[in-house]
């Protein structure tokens, strides 16, 4: 299994483009690795490092536009970020939220919205919460050749329905319920799914069940997968921390240190030095 996934090598060019038959070969292979990005650089940035999924995910609406939720989020939100994202031309593969209310109403309508996400910003796949519920969505898509990546669990666009960012599936009822969703999207046609905020042994009982990959997010060290929001792992975004979100660099602390070392400078006129002018 994964012969044909994508192999990164430092300081070449030589890594192939990341497909979602690739992603679907790793099952209990090598472990699948995604961040998210929002924007060009950070995009060109996350792809030097050889990670396999780049997700433009609808967090950008708490990260990037400063909302309280995801519900907020609008389609074309999602199309200019994503366009963003893959104007870099990213090896991994670049996968696109669907927004709330852009899917969960009609096959037709969340036909439609996905293919905005593909013709107009170019992604590869898109990702939809839900389970049972959104099944036949899912194979709706799939029959359009619009490869889709679900998610279970925890799902941010039923902050109101779930009363906040609640960890799902600690009671056996609750937990039983994830894990038919869980196949309900691999019913559909799924390449992979997201557990998001579930105990660790429920994440490891769904990894097992299943035959497609899963990508946890707190949900465990036994998912076949991991994604982190790249702005809770740098330590860009501090209105809301996740217990799973490690933070790998400060780069918010660096950041701001920077910026008043700038402002001291041009305050007492050390920038611009004579190297800096024309």
């Amino acid at each position: 299994m994964g012969s044909s996934t994508a192999k990164y090598r430092p300081g070449t060019q030589t890594r192939k483009k990341v497909t979602t038959t690739d992603i679907l070969a790793r099952k209990k292979d090598e472990k699948i690795t995604s961040v998210t990005a929002y924007d060009y650089s950070t995009a060109k940035l996350v792809d030097t490092t050889g990670i396999d999924v780049i997700l433009v995910g609808d967090s950008l609406g708490m990260v990037v536009l400063g909302y309280p939720d995801t519900t907020r989020v609008t389609l074309d939100d999602m199309v200019h970020h994503t366009r963003a994202v893959t104007r870099a031309q990213p090896r991994a593969l670049v996968v696109a939220d669907l927004p709330f209310l852009s899917f969960g109403v009609s096959a037709r309508d969340t036909v439609r919205n996905a293919g905005r996400l593909v013709r107009e910003a170019c992604a590869e796949a898109v990702k939809l919460e839900g389970g049972v519920r959104v099944r036949e969505e899912i194979r709706a898509l799939v029959d359009c050749q619009i490869p889709v990546m679900g998610h279970v669990g925890l799902t941010p666009q039923s902050i109101h329905a779930f009363g906040g960012f609640k960890v799902q599936g600690r009671t056996q009822a609750s937990a039983d319920q994830i894990l038919r969703d869980a196949v309900a999207v691999q019913e559909g046609g799924a390449f992979a799914i997201v557990l998001e905020g579930i105990p660790a042994a429920l994440g490891k009982r769904i990894s097992r069940e299943l035959d497609i990959p899963t990508i946890g997010i707190g949900a465990g060290p036994d998912c076949d997968g991991q994604v982190l929001v790249i702005h809770d792992m740098l330590h860009l975004f501090s209105d809301l921390t996740p217990k799973f979100a490690k933070v790998y660099a400060d780069v918010g602390t660096s950041t701001r240190d920077a910026l008043e070392r700038y402002r001291e400078e041009v305050r007492d006129g050390r920038f611009p030095a004579k190297e800096h002018c024309y």
